[in-house]
């Protein structure tokens, strides 16, 4: 259990309270920026993405048992979304936080399906609602670099 609450909270950040999700957005931003500038590239990235997602979907399972529906201790929802959000995308400052900020707005507002999704049973509607954020977050960044907005 306590592996499932480590990876569930991100390893703790998730028992902050209010504003916990978007603590965890902002760790996971500076992770990748850093782990990226350290050599990282896209196979590894999108390893890392998916291995989070599903890690994820089974520890918030596990945890929905015992902490009820969509508990707000789980974070692990918002790095999972928040690194959806940064897939393809140049790891600049402007761009980090740019999808910082898009993946946010989508999680928070939940407009566009989002909100339907956290009606699915268990860890999948837990993770499925951010992983929609960071897609939608994602392809914004993607329009924005496509017509070279900045």
């Amino acid at each position: 259990m306590l592996f499932h609450k480590l990876i569930s909270t991100s390893l703790g950040i998730g028992y902050i309270g209010k504003g916990a999700g978007t603590v965890a957005a902002v760790a996971c931003c500076i992770c990748w920026y850093c782990a990226w500038a350290a050599g990282y590239q896209l196979i590894p990235s999108l390893i890392i993405t998916i291995a989070i997602t599903l890690l994820g979907i089974w520890s918030s399972n596990v945890v929905c048992k015992i902490w009820g529906k969509d508990p707000a201790r789980v974070v692990i929802d918002e790095v999972a979304g928040m690194c959806i959000s940064l897939l393809f995308v140049p790891v600049t400052i402007k761009y980090v936080l740019t999808a910082l900020i898009l993946f946010r707005f989508f999680d928070i507002a939940k407009p566009l399906f989002i909100r339907k999704l956290e009606k699915l049973p268990g860890g999948w509607g837990v993770m499925f609602d951010d992983v929609l954020a960071g897609i939608y977050a994602n392809v914004i960044l993607q329009t924005i670099l496509w017509f070279k907005l900045f």
